[in-house]
């Protein structure tokens, strides 16, 4: 949506690429069902409602939750489709997109409070959803522009697209910034408690290596102007970027469900991670191959053959 209203090179270079990843949502929804047949384990406002607030307890509903999650993933999948419908209709992009970014906007942060936040429902950020936000950005562009260098495609200049990199990394590092600085002045302990608990146990090394890793080396290497410019150092950025969203999620969420066992969580992870990382790729890699359409189940006869005549 915003390659619509920015039309520059990557408007057209990167349109079946977004297209392809934006096929995967139906698979991710499928992918967080097993979530709901945990909630109790996973989200302790639902087993223990009671000891919240009125608004939270009634917020965090297991019927409310479910439902908005169908909303998001339902509005999210056609968003996709309105975006990819608007495709060469430049006044039909600008709305699509117009609206689009709003819905999107609003609909992420609600997802990052719901799906990461309520993880533990005594601790409260404002600057939450937009960190969620700032992840998913992060995240998504890495990954089109990664698998797209890695293929060879033609994109045009690699110092742009590093341009718009770097400009994602300063966005996600100055609300994590941001939300550090807000909760250490007002010193609550309730949002205290949740920097304390990534601050002992290991987590503290885990949150030292993020801020290095996704922070102070891409930044420094990417104000090289022969950085910007190389294709395989951008590549190996990217790279770097996905890693670090596996690194940084693991840090938002794990310290939160410290009730599983290191043992399980060390098998169940990897699993978990290969098994929908591997059905989102089949997703993502048929998309491109079929133009834009997940799966094509129409049969395709030889070249130089024709219909069979009716009788």
């Amino acid at each position: 949506m915003t390659s619509y209203l920015v039309r520059r090179i990557w408007t057209e270079a990167l349109f079946g690429q977004f297209v392809a990843a934006t096929a995967t949502l139906p698979v991710i929804a499928l992918a967080s069902l097993p979530i709901l047949l945990f909630m109790n384990q996973l989200y302790p406002a639902m087993a223990a409602p009671s000891a919240l607030p009125p608004f939270k307890a009634y917020y965090l509903a297991p019927w409310f939750f479910v439902l908005r999650g169908a909303v998001y993933f339902g509005l999210w999948i056609g968003l996709a489709e309105w975006q990819r419908r608007a495709w060469r209709d430049a006044a039909a992009m600008v709305r699509a997109a117009s609206a689009g970014l709003v819905f999107y906007a609003l609909t992420a942060s609600l997802a990052g409070i719901d799906w990461m936040e309520s993880l533990e429902p005594d601790f409260h950020s404002s600057v939450y959803g937009l960190l969620f936000l700032s992840f998913t950005l992060l995240g998504g562009f890495a990954f089109l522009l990664g698998t797209s260098l890695l293929a060879g495609r033609r994109i045009g200049r690699s110092a742009g697209y590093s341009g718009l990199l770097l400009s994602l990394i300063l966005l996600w590092g100055y609300l994590h910034a941001m939300q550090y600085i807000v909760i250490w002045s007002s010193n609550i302990p309730d949002e205290v408690s949740w920097y304390q608990a990534r601050s002992d146990h290991g987590w503290q090394y885990l949150l030292a290596g993020l801020a290095l890793a996704q922070f102070v080396l891409p930044f420094f290497a990417l104000l090289s102007a022969r950085v910007r410019s190389d294709p395989r150092a951008l590549m190996m950025l990217c790279g770097l970027t996905l890693l670090m969203r596996c690194w940084e999620a693991a840090i938002l969420i794990l310290p939160a469900v410290h009730h599983i066992g290191p043992l399980t969580m060390a098998l169940m992870l990897p699993a978990s991670v290969l098994f929908v990382g591997s059905l989102l790729w089949l997703t993502f890699d048929r998309t491109l191959e079929n133009d834009g359409r997940p799966f094509n189940l129409a049969w395709r006869r030889p070249a130089g053959s024709e219909a069979p005549s009716a009788r």
